[in-house]
């Protein structure tokens, strides 16, 4: 793939983050309150400042954490769409940079990465139903 570094898949992004991007992250430095939002399923998500990823560098186009990104970031512009599987995001003005290897090997990491924050995601519901229940704040 050639990047751009356009920062079109930067833009409102809604990528899912999983628990060792969760740590990676806060190993060097980042506030998990500062990046991460918890959607009405569970899933961990970053946040967004002004239409951009949280760690989108507007003067530079460039990510300020670029060695530390999440691996959703890492595989872009590769991603499962429910109607068609593993596909290239029709969003990134590079998509055609993209090699069948490369699609097959990034879509295999697509797959474990999505199976493994849906098993957090479902354990996160989990452990906020039961604080609710005995009246805790999972907050």
């Amino acid at each position: 793939m050639h990047c751009t570094h356009c920062g079109i898949c930067c833009e409102k992004t809604e990528m899912m983050l999983s628990s060792g991007d969760v740590e990676r992250l806060e190993r060097v430095g980042y506030d998990r309150q500062r990046f991460v939002r918890y959607d009405r399923h569970g899933f961990a998500r970053l946040k967004n400042d002004q239409g951009t990823c949280i760690f989108y560098d507007h003067e530079k186009c460039r990510c300020k954490t670029y060695t530390h990104r999440p691996s959703g970031c890492r595989v872009y512009p590769v991603i499962f769409s429910k109607k068609e599987g593993i596909i290239v995001d029709d969003l990134c003005p590079m998509k055609n940079t993209i090699s069948r290897i490369e699609l097959e090997k990034k879509g295999k990491k697509v797959i474990k990465l999505l199976q493994r924050i849906d098993k957090e995601a479902a354990s996160h519901r989990n452990r906020t139903k039961q604080m609710l229940s005995t009246g805790l704040s999972p907050g």
